[in-house]
């Protein structure tokens, strides 16, 4: 999913970024909020950012596509943290992941926000939320956000290297291409992912439901669901 650096045209990685620093700028007023109504939030966060840049720190080149494939872990954050934390921890984990490990880029660095930060934390944040009122049960509500998530980034990361490479060609071919480059990798991956994010969600669910109340993950009515 990282774009890599120079991918981008200028105008098109400008473009991203200005996207992606209101969902930034609105993920450092909710930690700055949460924070003061209760300082044990702010470990949390840093364990889930180390957990986002663990898990999508393990790339699989797409060459035909000048980026990677990785699960992403914006699914499970976006879950325990909400998606506005959620694009906070992805921009940082990005952002030294870009600068120390060459994985992405620093132009490419709104991009790659958008898709995995923005995209991904919100498509695995309300999956789960609707699935929730819908009484699916925590393991297969958790699967599909995590699964949804990590495909959702990859469409969002189709759509930015066909709009940026494109030159004079049509959109939609190249769009489906570099989509399609993705799924013999990503289509497995996002699976993965969707275990991972159960397995997870479902381990805290048995084993300390408080502290989904706490993160209001849950409601407390729903905890004996």
């Amino acid at each position: 999913m990282h774009i890599s650096e120079g991918i981008l045209p200028l105008n098109w990685a400008l473009l991203w970024s200005l996207v992606a620093i209101p969902f930034v700028a609105w993920g450092l007023y909710e930690l700055k909020k949460l924070s003061a109504d209760d300082p044990s939030f702010k470990p949390l966060v840093g364990l889930m950012t180390a957990v986002v840049f663990i898990i999508s720190c393990m790339p699989i080149p797409v060459p035909t596509a000048g980026t990677c494939s990785h699960p992403c872990g914006t699914g499970i954050a976006g879950i325990l943290v909400g998606p506005a934390i959620s694009i906070l921890i992805t921009a940082v984990a990005l952002f030294i992941q870009a600068l120390f490990l060459a994985h992405g880029g620093l132009s490419t660095w709104g991009a790659d926000i958008v898709s995995m930060g923005v995209m991904g934390s919100f498509a695995g944040f309300f999956t789960f939320k609707t699935l929730r009122v819908f009484r699916v049960n925590m393991a297969v509500s958790a699967f599909m956000a995590g699964l949804l998530a990590d495909w959702a980034t990859y469409l969002t990361t189709s759509v930015e290297l066909a709009s940026g490479i494109k030159g004079d060609s049509a959109f939609m071919p190249l769009f489906w291409k570099i989509a399609i480059a993705f799924v013999p990798t990503q289509l497995p991956l996002g699976i993965l992912e969707g275990a991972m994010t159960a397995g997870m969600v479902t381990l805290l669910y048995k084993k300390r439901p408080d502290l989904l109340v706490k993160m209001r993950v849950l409601k407390p009515e729903e905890v004996a669901i």
